[in-house]
């Protein structure tokens, strides 16, 4: 029978695949949208935001604190990558989100599995306009040269379909893709940056964090990962089994404290926790959080080993990512 033997959960920004000299023009970036939010989800301007923190962020955009910090990130992607390489795995589940990338307005589901033979991975494409730093920094997410096909588990990405559906769970399936656009960030970064070397099949569970109006809350999050867990203890054929949550945690405006919770509710079972997270902080790029939601419970059967968090800032206002990396075995 399977049986969950490794879990993690990482953060997945561009800003992971940028220099330190870049990392500001990041900032740039921020101070040239038209809106942003604050911490409670509230819409606001990049003066806004200055204006609400009691805390000055000078300090945290120093040369040498982004230098530490970009640093420590890279550090912990690299640990994960040889964990997940000991971990000996038969497949590997990926909870990430699509950003329209793969699936549009048109038809969005909240909950998908993949169950195609292979993830197609192209390389980068944006068009001339787009700066030096941010084509550097979505690299990472694609193959340098040419597309690459990276292989699916299809058949426990039925098989965990049909159990999902047998537990009440609506559950969207697709066995087809873009061939053109590729694979979405949230599973080309796992692909590139954690198993890029290893022959280990994968089974995308895509959530919709982003979009209104069918995004499922925390407590379906929390659920579906109950259901996940004892989906694969009722699967024969396959023995070892990894998940991965791969997004978050807090950004575009970092919010420490929660961020914080998270990584200390890492460590020993929260369901409280993670189930009365409020959805309005989950807007944005928080949003991605309902993937680490959703990897709480699964991680039940096993010890929690290690995490990192670092607040990569890159604005006086506070904007950033809260950069996030826990593994548990």
């Amino acid at each position: 029978m399977a049986k969950i033997v490794f879990a993690a959960g990482t953060s997945h920004s561009p800003a992971l695949g940028s220099t330190k000299e870049d990392y500001l023009l990041h900032g740039c970036r921020d101070r040239e949208r038209d809106w942003q939010l604050d911490i409670n989800g509230n819409r606001c301007t990049f003066d806004d935001l200055i204006n609400k923190t009691n805390r000055s962020f000078s300090n945290e955009i120093a040369p040498e604190i982004i230098s530490k910090r970009i640093k420590n990130c890279k550090k912990a992607i690299e640990k994960m990558r040889k964990n997940i390489k000991a971990a000996s795995l038969d497949a590997l589940i990926i909870i990430g989100d699509d950003q329209k990338e793969q699936y549009l307005s048109d038809n969005m589901p909240s909950i998908l599995i993949y169950g195609g033979e292979f993830l197609h991975n192209v390389p980068l494409r944006l068009g001339p306009e787009a700066p030096d730093y941010w084509r550097k920094a979505r690299q990472q997410f694609h193959e340098l040269k040419q597309p690459c096909d990276y292989p699916v588990h299809s058949d426990l990405a039925k098989r965990l379909t049909t159990e999902l559906i047998n537990a009440n769970f609506d559950i969207s399936y697709s066995c087809s893709m873009d061939q053109e656009i590729g694979e979405g960030h949230a599973f080309g970064f796992v692909h590139q940056r954690l198993i890029k070397d290893l022959d280990v099949p994968v089974v995308p569970v895509i959530i919709n964090t982003y979009y209104p109006p069918n995004q499922p809350g925390p407590r379906r999050c929390y659920e579906l990962g109950c259901s996940i867990s004892a989906a694969i203890r009722k699967i024969d054929n396959i023995d070892r089994v990894g998940i991965i949550a791969s997004g978050g945690l807090s950004h575009l405006t970092i919010d420490e404290c929660l961020d914080r919770q998270i990584i200390e509710a890492c460590k020993g079972n929260q369901p409280e926790f993670w189930t009365s997270i409020p959805r309005n902080k989950l807007k944005s790029g928080n949003s991605e959080i309902r993937n680490w939601i959703t990897l709480a419970e699964t991680v039940d059967n096993l010890a929690y080993d290690w995490s990192v968090y670092e607040p990569c800032y890159r604005t006086e206002a506070g904007t950033g990512c809260g950069m996030a990396f826990a593994v548990w075995r």
